[in-house]
């Protein structure tokens, strides 16, 4: 029963949400999109002819918005889940923490990248600290990855969720970038913990 009233309020929830319904007029796969486009309109880091990796991209729509505004991108979506085609993105199905997806991303771009985003996140257990934690960890793995991929002057995009591994987080971002934000974008659900890591100037 109760799983069905918590399915219920979720659908219920979806309904109301304008960022949802706009997503779908707008031809998007999803309302994350929406996070992007804000993060983006406060710290301006997306520009015609970036390359960029994009973490945990499923269902697509951060890869989808950058392919359609900007001109002349060079996009690498990769997740462990197959995304339903994108054209002009190269697509890779698999874990980036493995070193021969890396490999495949360093030989696709054949030189060190201007910007890597993740709006990755651990499938939710309903134990919110433990959801953080697994969370936390992916955006530390995305940051180990990014250090090595990037361009003296890249940047850094990643969500992170409020908890007990926030502090570290941010402590181990700055001894690899210069310049360190967080912001949550409204377009980010009251009720959730998550923020977003952005930063810029590898050290």
């Amino acid at each position: 029963m109760k799983k069905n009233k918590i399915s219920k309020n979720w659908i219920n929830k979806q309904r109301r949400d304008i960022y949802v319904r706009k997503s779908k007029i707008e031809g998007y796969r999803s309302r994350a999109v929406y996070k992007l486009e804000e993060i983006n309109n406060k710290f301006k880091f997306l520009k015609n002819g970036l390359s960029v990796v994009d973490l945990g991209a499923a269902p697509g729509s951060w890869s989808q918005f950058m392919s359609k505004n900007y001109k002349n991108m060079k996009i690498l979506a990769i997740d462990l889940k197959k995304i339903d085609k994108i054209d002009n993105i190269f697509q890779l199905k698999g874990d980036f923490t493995e070193k021969d997806n890396q490999k495949k991303i360093k030989e696709y771009f054949n030189d060190k990248v201007d910007l890597v985003v993740s709006d990755m996140a651990a499938n939710t257990s309903g134990n919110k600290n433990l959801d953080s934690i697994v969370t936390g960890e992916l955006c530390l793995q995305a940051l180990e990855f990014t250090k090595n991929i990037i361009k003296k002057d890249g940047q850094f995009v990643s969500k992170l969720f409020m908890g007990t591994t926030f502090n570290e987080i941010v402590k181990y971002s700055k001894e690899i970038f210069e310049e360190i934000n967080i912001f949550k974008p409204p377009a980010s659900r009251k009720d959730s913990k998550e923020n977003f890591l952005v930063c810029k100037k590898l050290r």
